[in-house]
């Protein structure tokens, strides 16, 4: 028996187990950029050789302590991943009396030449990261396919055509001054070496990032 006719059978696509990023943007980020571009400066001053997490500071990548967001000229920014986060927690229905909560914070500079390698955050639920400064072709961050089992076995697709979204292994999100994305801290993810062709300052990519666990509101 043949069943040429697609109304002659019952067909559903069914997707589950979906990898959420959020996108927040800000419409008018020029003042608190500014703010933080100065403190973001003066910290690297006051700190020049930073920690090593996921940067290359030998390609020029620098790395603040993560405690950020426990002073009081980041409150900004903090209240910005607060509002942020309760808007998350009420679209995922959470437990209203569990609050997402800032575990830590830190800020990066990528000059020229600079990139983050690919990783995780552990011991949280999210991580973000906030864009301050972002000239052109200064660093895509490009997420993962978490499943490794569809890295290792690559079914072939239509050649020459737009593959499905449903069925991509990576994504890259171009940095905008003014954006942040918040995204599962286990979802692998690196940055783009900064291809940036401005001069001095300008040409720096910079970000405060973050991440986030439940406690007890």
């Amino acid at each position: 028996m043949a069943f040429d006719a697609v109304d002659e059978i019952k067909f559903a696509k069914r997707t589950y187990f979906p990898t959420t990023i959020f996108q927040v943007d800000l419409p008018e980020p020029e003042e608190l950029n500014d703010k933080l571009r100065k403190m973001t400066y003066a910290e690297r001053e006051a700190d020049r050789t930073g920690i090593t997490r996921s940067n290359f500071s030998e390609l020029g990548g620098w790395h603040s302590k993560s405690d950020l967001h426990k002073r009081p000229e980041y409150a900004d920014i903090v209240n910005l991943v607060d509002t942020a986060s309760a808007r998350m927690s009420e679209a995922m229905g959470y437990d209203p009396k569990q609050k997402l909560k800032i575990g830590t914070m830190w800020s990066i500079i990528n000059a020229p030449g600079a990139a983050n390698r690919a990783h995780v955050h552990p011991g949280c639920l999210w991580s973000g990261v906030y864009y301050i400064q972002a000239p052109e072709n200064c660093g895509r961050i490009e997420f993962i396919e978490p499943r490794t089992m569809h890295l290792m076995n690559q079914p072939r697709y239509k050649p020459n055509a737009q593959r499905q979204r449903d069925y991509w292994t990576k994504v890259r999100f171009m940095p905008q001054a003014g954006r942040m994305l918040i995204f599962p801290s286990w979802l692998y993810h690196g940055v783009d070496p900064n291809m940036s062709t401005e001069t001095g300052d300008a040409a720096n990519r910079i970000i405060i990032s973050f991440n986030l666990s439940q406690v007890k509101a």
